[in-house]
């Protein structure tokens, strides 16, 4: 996924006001109450001190990458890095983690909110205590290796090519042979890295067992607050639910690329995918979305958002202010969304070119901020954020995904309603495809990273092609061990991460089924009808925005949707 949330910088530092609280009155002689009380005040005076120092060393941290973003000058990127060491290093005093584990066995005498307040806390705390020899050995394993995918240029018969080079040569080329050629230069760094990686992976599980944990995949499984067995089950229930529906529609795209690439379906390899990991589904040879949008002014892609959103309840004027919606020389390349003072301050970056991916990204991006925005603002500093990481990537998708709706193209951009209802089938299709596609690679990611983490000596190469094969049906090359799974980056960037992007569409799922339901919709929630409902803007920031992450993540979904995390409605979408 190239589209995230990420923090940026503030115009003017902000003060933020932490939440004043009010000392439990002890009985006189109690020394249990007495006990109790004290800590229950000296907890409370520790959140009032710990958020503000928190708040400082955060949104000079937001500044730093904003400013970084919009020059790409090194000066400014080290700034990130000496901010983001100040944040880490806030959190990794071993006493005040010391104190808040004391404080958390009488959270029972604290409010709910403070009591969450310091379980986040102790999560942020717990995540710093890494022993510092072992935290300084992965920090430089992992800047070696980004700095090889950074600077590694695959070769092909002698001459150098970047990863976009090839990629957009992958798209364009129809001969077979020359495909297999591009596809192999694009694997290429995973047999620089590989060695590297599985270093890594050991060092890393070297640190989580000092924390106590099985493993580093179990470290960070735990500390993003999930229950590594019922996401196990999630995956293996979302694998059930979709083998069917995937089977099918893979069949249908192997018989379309096969005609393409004038071969049999069977002889389909991992090199006729347009993506050289098939994350992504290929464009659809029955509809290119970029026919409603390529004759406007890239300006316009703006406006239709603004009119949207603002037709939902959910304006986003102010937050378009603050934004750098446009390419620029030094600018970073990509789109994001930062809260920068976990207040009034909500910017969004992107590189906006009128055509249905950036419509989609600038949708996107609108969710991430109209979440932020509308976070309870008397919540302490640590909960002013979305209830999970996965929850906002679900409104960020809920948004992006009206890109791919027949209703709303007629409605917001201004798509001739023959011509959409002559698409409209193949519109359906193609984002039904992406769905499918995306989840059945997410499958590989999660499982991979699973096994890597529990045994990083076993035959990865063997064990990245077994999952592929059982995941996205692809057939593995016959003369071919290499490690091709080292040639994603994520491994080093975003370890452990992947499944928060497919729980992520999984609560997006949830969330159309119960907007549907609100107004009696009929038919699949992929048609349903967005246009101008503010009774939907309402429920978001009401139900899902206001209460930020001052629950953990499996109540919250539960309240907002009537029921738990699961796969159903999801595969309901793409059966």
């Amino acid at each position: 996924m190239n589209k995230f949330s990420k923090a940026a910088a503030i115009a003017a530092f902000m003060t933020v006001s932490a939440t004043m609280f009010t000392i439990v009155a002890c009985h006189k002689g109690d020394d249990s109450v007495d006990k109790n009380g004290n800590i229950s005040s000296q907890a409370k005076a520790f959140l009032d001190d710990y958020q503000q120092r928190y708040a400082q060393a955060a949104i000079k941290a937001h500044l730093a990458e904003w400013k970084a973003a919009n020059t790409g000058k090194k000066e400014d990127f080290d700034e990130v890095a000496r901010t983001e060491l100040a944040v880490k290093k806030l959190h990794s005093d071993p006493e005040e983690y010391a104190k808040i584990v004391e404080f958390q066995k009488s959270a029972g005498n604290l409010s709910s909110v403070d009591a969450r307040a310091l379980d986040v806390a102790e999560l942020a705390f717990k995540a710093n205590q890494l022993p510092p020899e072992l935290m300084d050995k992965m920090v430089k394993l992992s800047a070696d290796i980004s700095h090889q995918f950074n600077t590694y240029r695959a070769q092909i018969d002698g001459k150098k090519y970047s990863n976009n080079d090839l990629l957009e040569m992958l798209g364009k080329e129809n001969d077979s042979a020359k495909r297999k050629q591009i596809w192999e230069a694009l694997k290429q760094v995973g047999v620089q890295v590989a060695p590297k990686l599985i270093e890594l992976a050991k060092v890393r599980n070297q640190a989580a067992e000092k924390l106590g944990y099985e493993n580093y995949w179990d470290m960070k499984i735990r500390l993003q607050e999930h229950d590594p067995k019922q996401l196990i089950a999630i995956f293996d229930e979302l694998e059930q639910m979709t083998d069917e529906p995937f089977e099918q529609m893979k069949t249908r795209l192997d018989a379309e690329l096969a005609q393409r690439f004038k071969i049999k379906p069977q002889q389909m390899r991992p090199w006729h995918y347009d993506n050289p990991f098939f994350q992504s589904a290929p464009h659809s040879s029955k509809v290119d979305l970029d026919e409603f949008y390529k004759s406007k002014p890239k300006e316009n892609i703006v406006k239709i958002a603004e009119t949207f959103f603002a037709d939902i309840g959910l304006p986003i004027e102010d937050i378009v202010k603050r934004s750098d919606l446009y390419e620029r020389e030094g600018k970073d390349q990509h789109a994001f969304c930062t809260s920068i003072d976990r207040a009034d301050d909500v910017r969004t970056l992107l590189n906006i070119k009128p055509t249905a991916e950036w419509m989609d990204t600038m949708l996107h991006e609108q969710g991430h901020a109209v979440y932020d925005l509308a976070i309870d603002r008397d919540l302490p500093f640590n909960l002013r954020e979305p209830a999970h990481t996965f929850t906002t990537e679900a409104v960020a998708m809920l948004c992006g995904a009206l890109a791919k709706n027949p209703a709303w193209l007629v409605e917001y951009a201004g798509a001739d309603k023959t011509r959409v209802d002559e698409l409209k089938e193949a519109i359906l299709e193609q984002r039904r495809r992406e769905q499918l596609v995306f989840a059945r690679w997410t499958m590989v990611m999660f499982n991979f990273e699973r096994a890597l983490y529990d045994n990083p000596d076993q035959d990865l190469n063997k064990l990245w092609w077994d999952l592929v094969e059982r995941f996205q049906l692809i057939e593995r090359p016959g003369d071919r061990d290499a490690a091709d799974w080292a040639a994603k980056p994520h491994f080093t960037i975003a370890p452990v991460y992947y499944h928060n992007y497919m729980l992520g569409e999984l609560f997006a799922a949830q969330l159309r089924k119960t907007l549907a339901e609100m107004v009696g919709h009929k038919g699949p929630t992929s048609t349903l009808n967005f246009n101008g409902r503010k009774q939907f803007g309402e429920f978001l920031r009401e139900k899902v925005f206001r209460p930020g992450a001052s629950k953990p993540w499996p109540q919250f979904v539960e309240e907002v949707t009537g029921k738990k995390l699961s796969p159903k409605d999801y595969a309901e979408e793409v059966k």
